[in-house]
């Protein structure tokens, strides 16, 4: 689901607190090593996100924040923000040309560059939190 965060919009911080649980306090931010990604160039996205990228040849920025139950992907586009929240048992990761994100027949993907790898650790955050939230849903 997709919400234009450019604003502070009550309704859209309710949604995604309902639905990703709430931001981590700054302790545990602290103490998980961080929860938001430095900001990625957006190579190609899928043709339900295309009004999210601008029309001229800009570079396209995003990040990630981690919730306790989900991701938030944040695109800048121009001076609008918008936020995909994405729950951990939706979230698909792949590791091809760059980084794709994957979700409700949607998909983001980044660009394999320099900013990409400065991320490494934290998209490693990423699967092991996803692992981690999979395991409440195996049957023995």
């Amino acid at each position: 689901m997709i919400f234009n965060t450019t604003l502070n919009n009550k309704d859209a911080a309710a949604s995604i607190n309902e639905m990703l649980g709430k931001s981590y306090s700054f302790i545990k931010a602290v103490k998980l090593g961080g929860v938001g990604s430095k900001r990625m160039v957006i190579d190609a996205v899928s043709p339900g996100f295309s009004d999210l990228i601008n029309a001229v040849s800009d570079i396209n920025y995003g990040n990630i924040e981690l919730r306790e139950k989900g991701i938030l992907v944040h695109v800048n586009k121009g001076l609008k923000n918008f936020s995909w929240a994405i729950p951990y048992y939706q979230l698909h990761t792949y590791k091809t040309e760059g980084f794709s994100i994957h979700a409700q027949g949607n998909f983001v993907r980044f660009k394999s560059n320099k900013l990409l790898k400065e991320n490494k650790k934290f998209i490693q955050k990423i699967v092991d939190f996803k692992i981690e939230n999979d395991k409440q849903y195996q049957y023995y």
